[in-house]
């Protein structure tokens, strides 16, 4: 009579004795690999990811990025990124709906590649300033923007100086928001333009309680201006309310494409009796005919902007100065990495509305 009963056969080629490994018989089987921090650059800006990544002293990752003769967009990942955490560097200059579309498939294909985490880094969010329905038949191109890059697969955005706070409502995703304001203090205090005599401008209502907290940055006075826009790129100044009369006035936005605000607020501040006039920018989207029309612009003694964006040297005008963000957008990434604090970097200062 045969018993019955289980027969453990061996594979052939495993005969031998294997070592045996101990694992955990709680909740969880323990795996801690290294985390691999990524940093991968789109068309849109190279020279400041190549920045960043010097900053994180780490080499670009490879990416094959080109166009057809038709005008469709070709993605590849040129090396490994399973199980990395993946920061894809493309910010919304021109040409704009071509980079967006780029970001999209360097999310996709990387999450298709079995990325740990997908994060989006887009120092210029485009679109926001079509943060909200102003005629009727409009699109919210902002909202629209947050959900193709959702869907697309990204797990986190990194931006700068978004248009409007509500932007951040948009994603779903966790949204680091950061600001150039403290460079810009900084830059203006090393020039001496702080303390007594001078004075924060905000140059609409909206920029008002930012102004209000540069202001405080700088040891500054606070004035506010009057904006009427009379076309989606030509406005002007209306009045000044705040003491300006021989005094040093800095005025401050986010975002310029032609340089008319800046322009018309910087003359309606000498009619009132400043003595000069500074500007600073996060985001100069400024062609050719702008930087021109900026930098012939007699009413103001100077222009400081970052590199959220491109500009090309040989066109930047004499007074103007270009401060980089790659440090801060490095000390960042960093961060997120390390799931450590992103707001301790701004000592909690990064919530601007």
């Amino acid at each position: 009579m045969v018993e019955s009963g289980t027969i453990e056969q061996t594979l052939p080629g495993l005969e031998g004795d294997l070592p045996r490994v101990d694992v955990s018989t709680g909740h969880a089987i323990p795996l801690t690999p290294q985390k691999r921090l990524m940093v991968f650059s789109g068309r849109s800006h190279p020279e400041l990811a190549a920045r960043i990544a010097d900053q994180l002293d780490v080499e670009l990752g490879e990416i094959e990025l080109t166009t057809f003769a038709n005008g469709e967009t070709y993605c590849r990942y040129c090396e490994s990124i399973r199980g990395a955490d993946v920061f894809l560097v493309q910010t919304g200059c021109r040409p704009v709906d071509q980079n967006i579309m780029e970001l999209l498939f360097m999310i996709q294909a990387a999450r298709l590649a079995s990325a740990k985490r997908v994060t989006a880094v887009i120092p210029w969010f485009p679109y926001s300033r079509q943060d909200r329905k102003a005629k009727p038949r409009e699109p919210i191109s902002a909202r629209l923007l947050a959900d193709m890059i959702e869907n697309a697969g990204a797990d986190r955005l990194l931006t700068m100086d978004l248009h409007a706070g509500q932007i951040q409502g948009f994603f779903t995703i966790p949204v680091d928001h950061m600001t150039a304001q403290q460079l810009f203090a900084r830059h203006f205090r090393d020039l001496g333009l702080h303390g007594e005599g001078v004075v924060s401008v905000a140059p609409d209502a909206g920029r008002a309680k930012v102004a209000v907290r540069f202001a405080h940055m700088i040891d500054a006075e606070f004035a506010i201006m009057n904006k009427t826009r009379l076309g989606q790129d030509r406005v002007a100044m209306t009045e000044v309310t705040g003491d300006v009369r021989d005094k040093i006035c800095i005025v401050g936005d986010d975002v310029t494409t032609t340089g008319g605000t800046l322009i018309a607020g910087a003359r309606a501040l000498r009619e009132q009796g400043a003595r000069e006039v500074w500007v600073y920018v996060t985001h100069a989207l400024l062609n050719e005919e702008g930087l021109e029309r900026l930098g012939s612009c007699e009413d103001i003694a100077g222009i400081v902007v970052t590199d959220t964006v491109p500009i090309d040297a040989r066109e930047r005008p004499e007074n103007m100065t270009v401060l980089s963000v790659s440090g801060l957008l490095a000390e960042t990434i960093m961060n997120v990495f390390a799931d450590e604090s992103v707001s301790a970097i701004f000592g909690g200062e990064n919530q601007l509305f």
